[in-house]
């Protein structure tokens, strides 16, 4: 490849980019805005806590059953605010989900197994063991299907307490504990899917995966417009939202679907800078006067579609959702009536010991077994200790387990499930925080 100057007052790093920093540079980046966005989440979580709980309570619960209409001639759509929040704008966090899952199997941890093999065991004991401890508390009782409530981490709160503790926490471990988080969202999403669908509806489902199809043939044939992409997605979420199943499943598959490769290699981008240059230079340019716009758009798609589409949406989509749909669904599911009973309440318990003690008794124990057998070995510079620690991390359960409670209990029971999640997930973070601020790393 040919070398290109840089324009003037831009400077090029001095050495050439490694393999290594393709990975490096979006963990730093997703690292940043999750530990910001935790912040975020926690201040709308908190302002939902005192409105519900105030005199102005009414106004809280008024709001969100607000119905709000959306169609078009005979075609309506009419849910609450609530209900659009949750069906509708988590679609589009379920869908970077999906895109932030499939990175990480094509160039992420999961895409190595030797290095995949000790978080996603620690990640199917981490959701096994909540939720046996939950059906230990629930089985047979009215708040029996809240089982998948336990299960998930949340990652944004996870973060926030890594960043906290800095260089305290091995770079190993932190990896292994996002990781970790990821599979716990794989394994939410196929729970919700298979757990909390009810009367299905074949031809609306077929009809959204004829869609899936049609957006995969759309792609093989080259058509790159966001706009139609979005269109159709549109399309498919109301046949997911007419079938029964939950519709925000139509966002993590359309995210698993996104291609991870670019349409264009480094080459063609070089090549069409190459071919430009004089435009750029200005030689021509009052002599053609289409010319330097037909070059730059041309250089602008080949930028473009230098990048894989998963990449170009994950860094577009990404601070959308960590800074205002998962706010959002904070500030309208974090409401809850504080009553001392519901404290006391055999769900809450059910709830607090599946996150608190399921969450770090299951990842011990399947990470201890796998690294005996020598499938998998600690993250480098962690001991158990650390693992401890991060296995009372992953009991911050909030974004997700809320989510999951709203599918799986209502009535009198989503509010004690609910202050089970606020109750774990504070003790299981300030345990967690404990312990590894007070680990020493491994020699």
């Amino acid at each position: 490849m040919s070398e290109l100057k840089p324009p003037v007052g831009f400077a090029l790093p001095a050495l050439p980019a490694r393999a290594v920093d393709r990975v490096i540079e979006p963990l730093r980046r997703f690292l940043h805005i999750e530990a910001a966005s935790g912040v975020v989440l926690l201040v709308c979580a908190v302002i939902a806590l005192v409105w519900a709980n105030s005199g102005a309570s009414d106004t809280y619960f008024h709001i969100l059953h607000t119905p709000i209409f959306v169609g078009i001639g005979e075609f309506q759509l009419n849910m609450t605010l609530h209900h659009w929040i949750n069906d509708a704008l988590m679609t589009i966090f379920f869908f970077v989900v999906g895109l932030e899952i499939k990175r990480e199997f094509v160039s992420g941890e999961l895409n190595d197994p030797k290095r995949a093999a000790l978080p996603l065991a620690a990640a199917l004991g981490g959701m096994v063991a909540p939720a046996a401890i939950y059906l230990l508390f629930q089985y047979g009782e009215a708040g029996e299907r809240g089982w998948g409530i336990p299960m998930a981490t949340d990652i944004a709160f996870v973060v926030g307490v890594m960043a906290l503790l800095g260089p305290r926490v091995p770079h190993g471990l932190r990896v292994m504990l996002l990781t970790l988080a990821i599979a716990d969202d794989i394994g939410a999403v196929i729970v919700i899917a298979i757990g909390y669908t009810d009367d299905l509806s074949m031809l609306p489902l077929v009809l959204g995966f004829m869609g899936f199809g049609f957006c995969m043939l759309l792609n093989y044939a080259g058509v790159r417009n966001v706009w139609i992409y979005t269109f159709i997605g549109g399309l498919i979420w109301c046949a997911f939202l007419a079938s029964g199943v939950h519709s925000t499943i139509a966002g993590v598959i359309l995210g698993l679907i996104t291609p991870a490769y670019p349409w264009l290699g480094q080459r063609p981008f070089s090549d069409s800078i190459e071919k430009i240059k004089d435009f750029l230079q200005g030689e021509g340019w009052s002599d053609h006067h289409e010319a330097p716009n037909d070059a730059l758009q041309q250089l602008e798609i080949t930028a473009r579609e230098t990048r894989s589409p998963l990449l170009r949406l994950e860094r577009a989509l990404h601070p959308w959702s960590a800074f205002l749909i998962m706010p959002l669904f904070a500030l309208a599911n974090a409401g809850v009536v504080l009553k001392m009973d519901a404290f006391a309440h055999p769900v809450q318990m059910a709830v607090f010991c599946g996150l608190t003690l399921g969450k770090p008794i299951g990842v011990m124990a399947i990470s201890w077994i796998f690294v005996k057998l020598g499938v998998a070995r600690l993250p480098t510079g962690a001991t158990w200790r650390m693992m401890l620690g991060a296995g009372c991390l992953a009991g911050i359960g909030f974004t997700m387990a809320l989510f999951v409670a709203g599918l799986a209990v209502s009535g009198d029971l989503l509010d004690p499930a609910k202050i089970g999640i606020f109750s774990a997930s504070l003790i299981s973070g300030i345990l967690g925080y404990i312990i590894l601020a007070t680990s020493k790393r491994a020699s």
